[in-house]
């Protein structure tokens, strides 16, 4: 998978997250994922489809950094991962996506966005829906990790 469609990914989510929750989030290495476990305890998962191209996006969180950026953004401070916080890394999904949609369109890719899901719990799985090469981006925090999973046809 070619970089011009990670970065906007990348770029987006360290835009979200340092605006909405006033929280830095430092990129690690790239790898290829090889498996469909998530790699955090909260993740969302959108689909994007347009003429050329069609893939999927999902961020996932550890609950201790979906914790903060909940009480961060909402001022709220749950014990566990609750709807509330589904709710937002929803949003945060369409948040990080619709930014990446932005820089694409701009490159000359169209696409159209799904309705996200969340799914959360120890050890639940991402399926994406293509059959491209599935790029892992872990991120690290002061509060936990976060990691990003983009899989294009292309």
């Amino acid at each position: 998978m070619e970089a011009k469609f990670v970065n906007p990914f990348l770029s987006s989510l360290l835009n979200v997250i340092s605006t909405m929750a006033q929280l830095e989030l430092k990129p690690q290495a790239p790898k290829l994922k090889k498996d469909d476990v998530a790699r955090g305890d909260v993740s969302g998962v959108i689909g994007m489809i347009g003429p050329t191209t069609k893939g999927s996006f999902s961020v996932s969180f550890d609950k201790s950094l979906s914790l903060e950026i909940m009480r961060r953004m909402l001022g709220e401070q749950p014990k566990s991962i609750n709807d509330e916080v589904t709710d937002m890394v929803g949003e945060i999904t369409n948040m990080v996506t619709g930014g990446a949609k932005r820089i694409l369109a701009e490159q000359g890719y169209e696409f159209d966005m799904a309705t996200p899901i969340v799914v959360s719990g120890p050890g639940h799985t991402i399926q994406h829906k293509t059959d491209g090469a599935k790029i892992l981006m872990p991120f690290t925090s002061d509060y936990g990790h976060a990691t990003i999973e983009i899989c294009f046809d292309k």
